[in-house]
């Protein structure tokens, strides 16, 4: 069985982060691994608190992971300081990781910012380069692009612009009044459109991280980067309109898709 690892933080909601990346990287086919990057207090709303870990005990958890049961592919979630940063960027190095799937996770659904000001600049310098994948939504896009992002045109210079500055592929996630759900993927010198519908679900917490870690699952199981997108959108799309509710607010979006459709059923089976 193929692996997969998380690093990110945890949502103690269930519905983002290190909760979400383990579900659907499972319910991908691969045997999912986390290193945890921080607590938080948080649910579909906001996020109350956030309680980091040290940069050493990050990298020994990194440690155990990778001189065991060595990930086929990483996905990098939440990562809230510049000093976790550079300790991730100095393990993978380390162990010469292959497909990583980095989510530059900087503002949460909700609106709650999630890493510090001045990470931002220690990502973009120590942690960006070392991606196979870059998965930013549109404000991430636009800070990581240094661009504003009104329309599709503007989605493919940022791409473009992101992938030639860092050296990776980049996922460009549509929405934010820009379109329905369409994605844009940069890679190779080249960009290739992923359409999707939108469908009115209010139950989007995690939908990011979701969809990084589906990707990464299925990098990990040998797919291209453009079929490993595919199937992590027929995923995520699938896992929405399921249109899970689970109470009084709006809840995350239902990461318990669970292989019932015949195209998961069948990405599951691919080992």
């Amino acid at each position: 069985m193929r692996t997969a690892l998380s690093i990110a933080g945890s949502d103690s909601s269930g519905g983002a982060g290190i909760q979400a990346d383990l579900k659907t990287m499972t319910l991908n086919g691969v045997f999912a691994m986390s290193a945890v990057t921080a607590l938080t207090a948080q649910n579909t709303t906001g996020v109350t608190g956030i309680f980091e870990v040290s940069p050493e005990f990050l990298g020994q958890q990194m440690d155990a992971v990778f001189t065991d049961i060595r990930p086929d592919a990483v996905k990098i979630g939440m990562v809230s300081s510049g000093a976790l940063i550079e300790k991730i960027a100095e393990r993978l190095r380390f162990y010469q990781a292959e497909r990583i799937v980095l989510d530059p996770v900087m503002v949460a659904t909700s609106g709650s910012r999630l890493i510090a000001e001045e990470a931002v600049e220690t990502l973009k310098k120590e942690l960006i380069p070392l991606a196979s994948l870059v998965t930013p939504n549109i404000p991430e896009a636009e800070i990581l692009a240094d661009m504003k992002i009104r329309n599709k045109e503007d989605m493919e210079t940022a791409a473009e612009k992101i992938g030639r500055s860092f050296g990776c592929a980049v996922l460009v996630k549509g929405g934010h009044d820009i379109n329905d759900a369409d994605d844009l993927l940069y890679a190779e010198g080249k960009s290739r459109w992923f359409c999707g519908k939108r469908i009115d679900n209010p139950n989007t917490h995690g939908t990011g991280c979701t969809l990084s870690s589906a990707v990464a699952a299925n990098l990990a199981k040998g797919f291209s980067m453009e079929d490993s997108v595919e199937r992590a959108k027929a995923y995520i799309s699938g896992a929405l309109a399921a249109m899970l509710d689970l109470g009084k607010g709006r809840g995350p979006m239902n990461h318990a898709f669970d292989l019932r459709s015949e195209y998961a059923r069948e990405a599951g089976e691919t080992a």
